[in-house]
């Protein structure tokens, strides 16, 4: 998208007029090339979060080469990897990954001639940026599953250890006459919440209320038939998605009721919708989630590893191996593709062995004995 003077959204005669004297060339140049860039990805209606963690991540690399862009070399990258990857916690493959792929947009922004940064730093000092990252010095992506295998679906008993911890840290709080006793009930049923509809800890942190609808055909579930996420992870330059997610384990109704009606309006918060406020009456982060799941986790002893989405994973796994429709378990987590779900799944191998002897008896029917 061009302005009505020819100028694009990133550019240096966008960001500078060229009769502009510069006192700190260097820093000014590089401050307006982060601020160039930012406007082409805002321009691409990228997440805000998106580009201030890709800005800080080139600030970063600077500041590692102790030089700026228009001197950079495909052998900084190779130096700034080898730190990456050493010490006593490398950065795993998937990051390695990500921090270079937004060094090479980066560079690709700065060397496209239509936003002029090519010009002006030649004008001003002599050379200019390149493309530093090449097939040869970057990370490529080996799987369409890059997780570490200690991250996996919770068996039925660890989430059954799992929410039985949760409610005991209730009753405790509860007999103690501890102030903060709601809070530890609201953690206890959220965690069953994302088991039992699958979703993502920003999923369940956005709900409100009103979120709930009945499912004529599963009256058994009362006003809690239907969970409609609106905060669903997002494509890239658009807004969340949506989904309905449909209720399908009997323990859901009396959980989720129990806390709307007994537990909830005692936080009197002054947004009466909001499903999870906290004491201050805001809504709680998702790095709270992660922290309080991390406290049970360690708590029971179950390996580091395990955070909450993998209770997402569960959920889709528990599915599968109860006979649900694979295709309908993808609309449920509202993944696009078939595959992704399949990554998600991590079934038992009793219920694979199941599996196995049903086709088998199946395709190896013994022939019917004649009578004589």
């Amino acid at each position: 998208m061009d302005f009505e003077d020819g100028t694009r959204p990133g550019s240096v005669t966008a960001l500078r007029p060229g009769n502009v004297a510069l006192l700190r060339p260097a820093e000014q140049v590089f401050d307006d090339m982060l601020t160039g860039w930012s406007a082409q990805q805002s321009s691409r209606m990228l997440n805000p979060k998106t580009i201030q963690a890709r800005l800080a991540q080139v600030r970063r690399f600077a500041g590692f080469c102790g030089s700026l862009p228009w001197e950079w070399t495909p052998a900084d990258v190779e130096e700034w990897t080898t730190e990456l990857v050493s010490g006593d916690k490398p950065c795993a493959h998937g990051t390695i990954r990500s921090y270079q792929n937004a060094m090479a947009l980066f560079c690709d922004f700065l060397t496209d001639r239509r936003y002029g940064w090519i010009e002006r730093c030649e004008e001003l000092f002599g050379t200019h940026p390149v493309q530093v990252c090449h097939e040869w010095n970057t990370a490529i992506h080996t799987g369409d599953h890059e997780a570490r295998p200690a991250v996996r679906p919770l068996s039925r008993s660890e989430v059954q250890t799992f929410f039985d911890y949760a409610d005991d840290r209730v009753d405790q709080a509860r007999t103690r006459g501890k102030k903060g006793w709601k809070s530890v009930f609201r953690d206890a049923t959220l965690f069953k919440k994302i088991t039992a509809f699958g979703l993502r800890r920003r999923e369940v942190g956005m709900l409100d209320l009103h979120d709930f609808t009945r499912n004529p055909t599963a009256t058994e579930f009362g006003r809690f038939g239907v969970c409609n996420v609106r905060w669903a992870k997002a494509s890239r330059g658009s807004q969340p998605r949506r989904r309905a997610v449909l209720a399908v384990f009997d323990w859901t109704r009396p959980v989720i009721e129990e806390y709307v009606t007994d537990v909830l309006p005692l936080f009197d918060v002054a947004d009466a919708a909001m499903l999870w406020p906290t004491e201050r009456q805001s809504r709680i982060t998702g790095s709270y989630i992660g922290m309080r799941f991390a406290e049970y986790r360690d708590d029971l002893g179950f390996d580091a590893a395990l955070h909450p989405h993998c209770l997402r994973h569960s959920y889709v796994t528990h599915l599968i191996e109860d006979g649900f429709d694979p295709l309908f378990v993808q609309q449920q987590v509202g993944h696009r593709w078939g595959s992704t779900t399949a990554l998600y799944t991590g079934v038992s191998g009793d219920y694979r062995n199941r599996t196995l002897r049903r086709a088998l008896d199946a395709a190896f029917v013994p022939p019917a004995i004649e009578e004589g």
